[in-house]
């Protein structure tokens, strides 16, 4: 049986095996996102990177998890550069200043957890 249910907001469907990947495409010289889960306590979010596109130096009030699903990355974390390929993960510290920039077109996955501060 197939679930039409969707998550709200998101145009994701629930209860249903998904390739993560196939959530998004890429687009030429650009970066593209899809809220997965938005909650108070969390959001989970696809990207798509083109090669050479990033997000500029900034910092998040919470810890968030990156993992690329395909592609790789640069992610500088505190003025150190980690170079991730799919498969990779990363833990990017709260209060942190980092950035990301696509080395090779990427698509990741970014995880983050709100908890009271």
């Amino acid at each position: 049986m197939e679930h039409s249910e969707k998550r709200a907001g998101t145009g994701v469907p629930v209860a249903r095996a998904l390739a993560l990947s196939g959530l998004l495409d890429y687009q030429e010289g650009a970066v593209v996102s899809r809220t997965v889960i938005d909650r108070k306590t969390g959001t989970v979010t696809l990207f798509a990177f083109d090669e050479g596109q990033g997000l500029s130096e900034h910092t998040a009030p919470f810890d968030a998890m990156v993992y690329l699903l395909d592609g790789e990355a640069e992610v500088v974390i505190d003025g150190q550069p980690l170079r991730l390929q799919s498969g990779e993960m990363v833990i990017m510290p709260a209060n942190r200043p980092h950035a990301l920039r696509a080395v090779k077109r990427f698509k990741m996955l970014l995880i983050m957890i709100r908890y009271a501060v």
